[in-house]
Formats: C-alpha cells, structure tokens, sequence
C-alpha cells in the first residue's frame, strides 16, 4: 500500500465463500464542478477556457472513436454515435457563447449538455434515448477540463478487482465479466444487485467495505469473501492460503452426487439461473435440475411485451437444455426494482409493498396469460412422461386465492405440477391454507427476510436486519416446513440463504427438501450436508431457532456443526 493513512486491510460483508488475488480497476463517479471553475476569473482568460474546452471534445470524441473500433456489434454503434455527438458543431457553439458570457470551461460543457438534453428530451422517443450517451460525453469532457481521471466503469485489460462506492445494474452489465476477478463496493448490502450477480457468476465480492476506493488503483489486492476482507499488498502467505482454498474448491466441485444428509435424507440441490444460456452452461454439473428460472430478461429490455409466439421457444430450449431434469420456471416477478418499458404503471411510494410480482395480474392480466400458454405450449411438445418435470410457480403471492385461481389458470393452459413462493409473511403464516392449493411451494429468502424485519434489502445500511438468520424469519420457514410434511408436498427454498453451507444444514433440519442457488455454491452445500446426519441437522435448526438474535442463531449453529467441515470450507469467518 502507497499512503499511510489507509489500513492495510478493509473489512466488509463477503458475499459466498471464494477468494481472489488481482489489481484493482476503480469505478469513478461522474465529476463535480468546484464552485470556483463555475465563473472565468478574468474576460481575457475566455479564449484559452474555449481551447481547453474545445481541446477536451475532440479528445473524448477520439476516445469513443477508438473504443468503437475494438467494439463488437451494437455496441460499437453506439460508441460510433457517441464519438460523433462529442464532434457536433452545435454544441462546440453552445460552448463558445457560454465562454463569452463568463462560464468557465467546465461549466460551460456541462450547460451546453444541458441545453441539448432538454432539446433531446422533448422530441421524445429515440431522440430521448440518447440523454444517456450525452451525458457520458459531458462527463468525460468535464474530467479533461479538471485534469481528473475519466468517470464511469475501466477498460480491462486484464483479470481485475473492480471496485466502486457502489454498481448500478447497467454498471454491471457493461463489464467484461470475462476479466473481473472481483466486485469490491463501499455501500450496497448482501442481498442487493451486486451481490447476486457476484453470486450467480461465482465471483468473489465483498460489499459496504468502508473506504476501499481510497486504495490506489492497480494496487495487487486480496478479496476473501468468506472473511468480508480486502488486502492491499497480500503477502505470500496470504497469496498460498487463498490459492490452497481455490484448490480445495476444484475438488470439490468434481463431485456430483445427488445432495444428501451423511444417512441418506435426500435433499436435491438445483440451480438458480437467469437465462437459458445458463442452464447449459450447468451441463453435466452438481445440479440435480432447476430450481428457479427467472423469467425477467425475457421482458424487462422489450418494448413491447412478448408475445406467447415469442416465449414458447426461449422455455422449449430452456427444457431441452434441463436434459429430462426437473425445471422450476417463474412467471414475470417486475415491479418495484424491475420496472416494464412497455407498461405505464401509476406512481407508487413504495414500490416493494405494491403491485409487483404476481399482482401485475390485477392491472395487466395478459402477461400471464401469454406466459402461461407459451410455458404450456412448450410442455405439451414433450413427451407426455416427460410433462411432469415441467414446473411453474407465481411470484409474490400473498394468500390461499391467489394460489389457488394461479393454479386453475397454468392448469388450463396445460401445466401439470404448480407451485407458488412463499415471500411475503401472510402466506407463511397460512402455509397449510396455500399448500392445499398447489403441488409445492418455495421459499424466497430475500424478500421473506426483507418483508418480515420490514427492512428493504436494497438498503445497506439496514443488513443486520436482513440478515436471513433472524430468528423470526426462520419461524416463518420452520412453519412453512411443517406444512409442506403434514400434506406430503415439497417445501423447497431457492432464496440465497441456500447457498449457505451452514443454513443448509439448519434448513434441512426444519424439513426443507430442496435447495436452490448459484451453481458455484452448489459444492460447498453438498459437501456440508454429506458429512452431517439429518438429526445433527435437526439439532442445529432446533438450536437457531430457539437463539435471540441472528448472531446467537448462527453461533449455536457453528458449535455444533462438524468441525472438520467448519476448518475446510472456514465455515467460521463472516462470509455471508
């Protein structure tokens, strides 16, 4: 580490349990304009200030010019287009008269923006779109003129740690995922955007680790989520224990046997997956089937809404690619955090307690429709054994009704096994009621979590109550695991808490049959679950829940978990 005033290693929340060493790329933030570069000082500095403008124009419109060339697709389109905007006459005029009436450089560029934004925005449609690409030229141009470091996500040129004060999903899917070795943010909690992602790919991320972009960039670093830490300088001792546990982590995900307690309790371990490119990247994996297709990228980039044309065969190829296994697909859960371009929904304040999820059926009743009859449409063109695996279950139910008349519905449209999750208190406390209307249901940690401490995941600085072993929160799922054995029905949970080697062992010990989470997660959990009898998970889940708090939860979870398991996958750091 290069200054004396940042400590040698930061600590946060890790996300997952891996490691990585690499540089560190930091994500910088739009520039902000001093007070002092608002105004020219003097009237005869006002043609230098326009050279410098000028000169940081054509600068960034180089950039976007050479970035395009390197580019693939669409992408390099836009750049192109850009690089061009950044090159307009126009706004170099705009510019210039701002100069001439006392504006300094930086704010003249950032005026003149404006200006054309406005314009921009006011003509509507795809003249609007392109706000966003101006506004990256603004910001650009402004960091030439205050001789500050470029804003906005780096070039990789290499595997690398890349750190921010936070992600925004567009961030994020901008990045070359191919050369992040690791997400490090500042704020952001363990069950927000960055997070899943990290754990959906696998990557080691550790999130509200206070101060870490003060840490200069291409520093060497080590990220160990499973102790929520950030080492600057790692030694070589660090370097070999961390590349001794990536060793470890190869081994055991050679290992694909079906998930079991160490007599032979079967509990399937299924994977939760986004795209269809992602079940079969699973391949001949640690995943028994799937328990969680989320169908949100289907619809939240349309501009209009797919129609059942459209779906049928984006689920026909999820199927095929599940190769006769079990696959679990969610209907539309938008709303709240995922709005719908194509939907024009009334403003709500808060967005999480109102129509999202399955409640979207109250205002547009045709997505489901649509969706349902894609989603059978691809069933019925199975083989008529093979229909059975072929499963469906609504987002965001709330009581017994809504199960029931979803049930009726993908029934009709020819769906054989339905189910619903179980999210939101009301519907736990009711689990018996909901199960008599469904063949299984699934618990989503993250908002159960969220909805029963009333605390929204999105905000970090709220993660002790979000933490998913909050007493309270696994009564809720103790409950629904009653009523899932007294009707004989599947109680799965496919909410990242699963992915906890020892909440696994405490969920299964409540009587959860399935598991579901990010395939890299999947090794761990089975080693875990192998080496421990359903009694000794019974014990850990009757010692969680009888704890006061979420710490005494997982500390008396820890004592009596095998402690060869806990020094192996060093079940005992903080690792979320």
């Amino acid at each position: 580490m290069t200054t004396t005033d940042q400590p040698r290693t930061t600590s946060g929340l890790g996300v997952g349990r891996s490691a990585a060493v690499a540089p560190l790329a930091v994500v910088r933030p739009a520039p902000v304009i001093p007070p002092d570069a608002l105004r020219l000082s003097d009237p005869a500095d006002a043609w230098p200030a326009r050279e410098t403008a000028l000169r940081a124009l054509a600068e960034v419109a180089d950039e976007f010019l050479r970035r395009a060339t390197d580019a693939p697709g669409a992408l390099g389109d836009v750049l192109r287009s850009t690089s061009g905007m950044a090159a307009d006459p126009d706004l170099a005029d705009r510019i210039s008269a701002r100069i001439s009436r006392g504006e300094g450089p930086a704010a003249a560029v950032d005026g003149a923006v404006g200006e054309i934004i406005a314009l921009l925005s006011a003509a509507g449609g795809l003249f609007a779109e392109r706000s966003t690409d101006l506004r990256s030229v603004r910001d650009h141009a402004v960091a030439r003129v205050l001789g500050l470091p470029a804003p906005g996500l780096p070039e990789l040129r290499e595997p690398s740690v890349v750190c921010a004060v936070d992600l925004s999903p567009a961030d994020t899917a901008s990045l070359d995922l191919t050369r992040v070795a690791a997400l490090v943010t500042e704020s952001g909690g363990p069950t927000g955007h960055t997070a899943i992602i990290a754990r959906q790919l696998g990557i080691p991320c550790v999130v509200r680790a206070a101060g870490v972009t003060l840490i200069p960039e291409g520093t060497l670093v080590a990220v160990d989520a499973a102790t929520g830490t950030v080492t600057a300088d790692p030694d070589d001792s660090l370097v070999g224990s961390l590349r001794a546990r990536a060793r470890t982590e190869r081994a055991l995900a050679a290992d694909t046997a079906p998930g079991a307690t160490a007599d032979g309790r079967p509990v399937a371990l299924l994977a939760n997956v986004g795209t269809v490119e992602d079940i079969e990247q699973l391949g001949p994996s640690a995943a028994e089937g799937v328990g969680l297709f989320r169908t949100e990228v289907l619809f939240l980039d349309a501009v209009r809404a797919p129609s059942r044309d459209r779906q049928t065969p984006v689920y026909a190829r999820a199927l095929a690619a599940a190769r006769g296994a079990a696959t679990t697909i969610r209907t539309l859960d938008a709303g709240a955090d995922k709005p719908l371009a194509f939907a024009r929904q009334e403003p709500e304040e808060n967005p999480a307690l109102g129509v999202r999820g399955h409640r979207l059926v109250r205002t547009m009743p045709e997505l489901l429709e649509e969706q349902l009859a894609a989603l059978g449409a691809a069933a019925r063109a199975l083989p008529s054994a093979d229909r059975g695996r072929v499963r469906v279950m609504a987002p965001m139910i709330s009581t017994a009704e809504e199960a029931r008349v979803f049930a009726r519905l993908a029934r009709a449209h020819g769906v054989e096994t339905v189910g619903v999750m179980i999210e939101v208190p009301a519907a736990a406390l009711r689990a018996a009621s909901v199960l008599a209307e469904v063949d299984f249901v699934s618990v989503g940690t993250n908002d159960l979590v969220q909805y029963t401490m009333a605390a929204d995941r999105l905000t970090g600085g709220l993660h002790d109550l979000l933490d998913p072993w909050q007493p309270a929160v696994l009564d809720l799922v103790a409950m629904v695991a009653r009523a899932g054995t007294a009707a004989d029905k599947p109680v799965g949970v496919c909410g990242e808490s699963a992915s906890d080697p020892l909440m696994a062992l405490a969920l299964t010990g409540l009587g959860v049959t399935s598991l579901s989470m990010s395939a890299p997660a999947l090794p761990a959990v089975r080693h875990t679950l192998r080496r421990h009898s359903f009694a000794r998970c019974a014990e850990i889940a009757e010692a969680a829940l009888s704890a006061r708090s979420a710490p005494e939860a997982r500390a008396a979870a820890l004592a009596l978990a095998d402690p060869d398991v806990i020094g192996l996958l060093r079940l005992d750091d903080a690792g979320v």
